[in-house]
């Protein structure tokens, strides 16, 4: 089965989420400068939902790839101003159509085994390989990719399936796990054989994850040193539903690091915790438009987004915590500066979207609800219980909006993979309010075009011409040579509703006795430093 991250606002929200996405930033001082740098040390690190499987070329959960940035190494990292920085490979050079990256030497994987150039090739072969339907085949590594392995000179080659304007990030970012594990996946799913800083040592399902750190590892992000001090032996990751629990641990020591969304921030930055801020989608609509379904006349789409005042629902789901909406790429720094969003989504006209109901053939029944042909309007609804105890409230005031005109939606709040088995298993949803999180334009193009589920990811089954002329263009200049022609792709979406995004949020990861960084939408390993 397919899956997509999801971006719960805050484990890195798949939401859907590809990521989750943004930057750094901590204002004022925080408790730790007070404190000392301490060496032994658990930390505790609470994710909101249950992260399912580990196999980091299986899942694209956020809250998996959250855990597997402790467990399976990139080729190359990023810094916090998105430059590139040695990871397991020392050296590198990309187009858009090749690639070459030179391995560090004495890397080893988890059971102490090396880590070999034709290992890393077959990782990337395994995603590029369309018979093996990887959920980021299409994402991080084109279908059709090959790569070839030199373990005398300790070198891998990649030749892109398809142009990819960001390939160098794009196959770069690919967690690498050990030649075991690529024999077994079965053993990837519970995180082991990898090329991490960190091994698993027990897991218990929807509580906790404890992972250990390794003494061999070396080879981190840039310049890491694994004898600084401040770095902890051991990490446990507690599955905490509840924001207002997770603030709890927070502010008790019990928990080290967790994302916190709504009211309860406002106690944790009065205790002057630590904290660093990512910008993630939260406001995000998809219609499904599969064969027979109301979402697939674009009228009705529109009209379904005129029945809603989204400002007001943006201000519901942000708390005041809003950050602007520019495209659906909201990682800082974004690699295209365009606004691709303003003036492409109706505006809140309720009358405009009665009378294109009307013309439509459905009409006001006894109740309200509109009737066509005998059938009445009703729709299904999806959101994310992860993302926050904001989502609740406004799913329901978007609700309201459609019963006002006529629609009658039944609302339905599920988990991650609850969201994953809907739009990419049974299909049985006709709005989505799951945002996608995204690191780079490329990677939202397998969720809005090319196949639909169970052989792609298209879940919304979004058909659009003028997005797909522009991403090929835009995919064969490397990098931001084609910005613009991302940016006019994305308003081709925006103006045929096939996605609306309104909403954008701040969601901090706060910090109780740690601190650390976060990278390409996720907290660095490597960055960890425990106080008291």
């Amino acid at each position: 089965m397919k899956t997509a991250r999801l971006t719960a606002a805050m484990a890195g929200v798949v939401a859907l989420t590809v990521s989750a996405c943004g930057g750094s930033a901590q204002s004022g001082q925080d408790r730790t400068a007070n404190q000392k740098l301490v060496d032994g040390k658990t930390f505790t690190y609470a994710i909101p939902s249950d992260p399912g499987t580990l196999d980091p070329a299986i899942t694209v959960l956020s809250v998996a790839r959250g855990i597997d940035q402790f467990l399976y190494d990139p080729l190359v990292n990023l810094d916090q101003q998105g430059k590139p920085e040695a990871a397991l490979a020392e050296k590198w050079e990309a187009t858009t159509t090749t690639a070459s990256f030179t391995l560090r030497k004495g890397i080893t994987c988890a059971d102490g085994s090396p880590l070999t150039a034709k290992d890393v090739a077959a990782n990337i072969n395994f995603v590029g390989d369309p018979a093996n339907k990887s959920p980021i085949a299409g994402v991080s590594v084109k279908t059709g990719t090959k790569a070839v392995g030199d373990d005398d000179a300790g070198t891998v080659k990649v030749t892109s399936g398809a142009p990819d304007a960001f390939l160098l990030r794009n196959v770069g970012n690919l967690g690498i796990v050990c030649g075991k594990g690529l024999a077994d996946r079965k053993t990837l799913a519970k995180g082991q054989n990898g090329t991490g800083m960190f091994t698993v040592s027990e897991i218990v399902p929807n509580d906790h994850y404890t992972l250990t750190r390794r003494k061999d590892y070396t080879w981190g992000p840039g310049q890491f040193d694994s004898k600084q001090k401040g770095l902890p032996d051991k990490v446990v990751i507690r599955v905490v539903s509840n924001m207002t629990t997770t603030s709890n641990l927070l502010l008790s020591g019990e928990v080290n690091a967790a994302p916190v969304a709504g009211q309860d921030q406002q106690r944790l930055r009065a205790q002057r915790l630590f904290h660093t801020d990512i910008t993630v989608p939260l406001g995000e609509l998809f219609f499904n438009q599969a064969p027979g379904r109301f979402g697939a006349d674009q009228a009705m789409r529109r009209a379904l987004v005129q029945a809603l005042d989204l400002a007001q629902v943006g201000k519901v789901l942000t708390r005041d915590g809003s950050a602007p909406v520019k495209g659906m790429v909201t990682a800082d720094p974004r690699p295209c500066s365009g606004d691709s969003v303003t003036g492409k989504v109706p505006g809140f006209d309720a009358a405009a979207a009665k009378a294109a109901l009307d013309e439509a053939g459905w009409k006001p029944g006894a109740d309200g609800i509109r009737v066509k042909d005998g059938k009445r309007l009703a729709l299904t609804a999806i959101y994310g219980t992860q993302v926050g105890p904001t989502m609740a409230p406004g799913a329901e005031l978007m609700q309201q909006g459609w019963k006002n005109v006529g629609v009658d939606v039944t609302l339905k709040g599920v988990d991650s993979p609850g969201i994953s088995q809907a739009l990419f298993a049974t299909g049985e949803w006709d709005i989505s309010m799951a945002p996608l999180g995204l690191n780079l334009p490329s990677q939202l193009v397998p969720f809005v075009s090319g196949g639909e589920p169970p052989q792609g990811t298209n879940f919304a089954h979004i058909k659009n011409a003028e997005y797909d002329s522009l991403v090929a263009k835009a995919a064969a200049q490397a990098g931001e040579a084609g910005c613009a022609d991302w940016t006019a792709a994305e308003s081709a979406l925006f103006e045929k509703q096939d996605v609306v995004q309104f909403a954008n949020s701040v969601i901090p990861t706060f910090g109780s006795n740690a601190r650390f960084e976060f990278s390409n939408g996720y907290l660095k390993p490597a960055s960890i430093r425990m106080y008291s």
